[in-house]
């Protein structure tokens, strides 16, 4: 399979632009299902974006896998309250990046936002090789 960097950055830096929209005070109903759900599915299609930018001849199968695994490693480590690993959750972006506090739910959202990734990228592939 190959990959097209452009469009893989540009999708990133969407859904970057969406998972902070999500966090953000501009966000309608900020408290509904939309805003407290979707901020950790769109952050688990933003790792296997990147993941598709970092290892371009990997199968879709083991993106997914190993984006999953990395999403669900670093919700795990947010089990770890320790105070070198909360002294750098106090960045603003690493607190995006490691998160504060575990919630079994982020577990569903990523694993939610890897599927749909997944699935748009087979999508995308198999009616990319029926028109060529």
């Amino acid at each position: 399979m190959t990959r097209n960097y452009t469009i893989y950055l540009a999708l990133i830096l969407i859904a970057i632009t969406l998972g902070m929209f999500t966090r953000s005070s501009f966000m309608p109903a900020r408290d509904g299902f939309i805003a407290t759900y979707a901020g950790d599915t769109i952050w688990a299609i933003m790792v296997y974006l990147i993941f598709c930018v970092i290892f371009p001849k990997w199968s879709s199968l083991k993106i997914a896998i190993y984006a999953l695994a990395f999403c669900f490693a670093i919700e795990f480590s947010q089990i770890c309250q320790v105070d070198w690993l909360n002294n750098i959750r106090q960045n603003r972006f690493a607190r995006l990046v490691l998160g504060v506090g575990y919630q079994s739910s982020d577990l569903i959202c990523y694993s939610v936002g890897i599927i749909i990734s997944y699935a748009l990228e087979i999508f995308i592939c198999n009616k990319q090789a029926r028109s060529a």
